[in-house]
């Protein structure tokens, strides 16, 4: 079974605007009630990023791909306005000659996480004219920023938090890009294309993101420096994540008119001032997890 942080269910059951209801979407029997009153569906379950799903191959597939596929065939008939879908530019694999990958791009998925992804996207493009709805692709860039489930396993949220607690970071392949974006501009980006004319979003793909968030990790050791003072950073080539891609973000911005609003030096400034905060010291030491999901089996020892 999947689990996420219990705080994160617990903020989601304060908030009155939100009606939580836990399910496995593997085998998600109270379909019938799921679809009751909601007009637009956003796609974000899954276990997320290249290290979990590496671990945990056979939930990976059963998760990112049998269980999403099986939520998108359940969309259909219900009257739905829009469907959108969570992917990544993890897509991209690897883009040679500083050439910034646009939605046409050829994909070369490394990870089981990616390929994934893809699948679901081709299985989504499959089905014009056999739908009622509207579905839209949103291929995410590296997430960042403080949110109610924090992830600290994500390239700025960490490179911040060991730097702010003085430990050493070894950083591989430090000249490797990657496109940034803050948890907030995402969340905006979702509400602005369940807002849009449908005619503008239908079985259409977005990067989502921003051009000036594309850096080098090299680059944004840089950029950590100016906030937090350390010297114990090691930069090493040949790591295990070969993944090297700059995004195009012109359609988002010219179809939608998205562009961030929370820079790099934003995140890095609240990340900083969280670690150091009587919040995060209370989180540690009760040993709460504050970073990617966790898998609990029932094994026999």
């Amino acid at each position: 079974m999947l689990y996420s942080q219990n705080f994160c269910i617990k903020s989601f059951k304060k908030n009155i605007n939100y009606k939580f209801i836990l399910g496995d979407i593997r085998n998600f029997s109270n379909t019938k009630n799921l679809f009751k009153n909601i007009t637009d569906v956003v796609i974000l379950a899954g276990l997320v990023g290249d290290p979990i799903t590496k671990k945990y191959p056979q939930e990976s597939k059963q998760i990112n791909y049998d269980g999403v596929k099986k939520i998108i065939k359940q969309c259909n008939g219900k009257k739905l306005n829009k469907v959108v879908f969570v992917s990544t530019c993890s897509n991209y694999g690897l883009i040679k000659n500083n050439i910034k990958a646009k939605e046409n791009s050829k994909l070369k998925p490394l990870s089981s996480y990616a390929k994934e992804k893809v699948k679901i996207e081709k299985y989504i493009m499959s089905l014009k004219g056999k739908v009622d709805y509207y579905p839209t692709v949103l291929r995410f860039s590296t997430a960042f920023g403080l949110s109610p489930r924090m992830r600290f396993d994500l390239t700025v949220n960490e490179f911040v938090k060991d730097i702010r607690k003085d430990k050493k970071l070894v950083v591989y392949d430090p000249d490797t890009w990657r496109p940034y974006c803050h948890v907030k501009d995402f969340s905006r980006l979702i509400d602005i294309v369940i807002k849009y004319p449908s005619k503008k979003t239908k079985f259409q793909i977005f990067n989502a993101g921003d051009d000036k968030n594309n850096l080098t990790k090299r680059m944004l050791i840089k950029k950590i420096f100016k906030h937090v003072n350390s010297q114990k950073v090691t930069f090493l080539d040949h790591g295990v994540d070969p993944r090297n891609y700059k995004v195009n973000f012109s359609k988002v911005k010219k179809k939608l008119g998205f562009k961030a609003r929370f820079s790099i030096d934003y995140g890095i400034n609240e990340i900083a001032r969280f670690v150091g905060s009587k919040k995060f010291k209370e989180l540690e030491k009760k040993r709460v997890q504050v970073g990617n999901f966790f898998i609990k089996k029932n094994e026999k020892k």
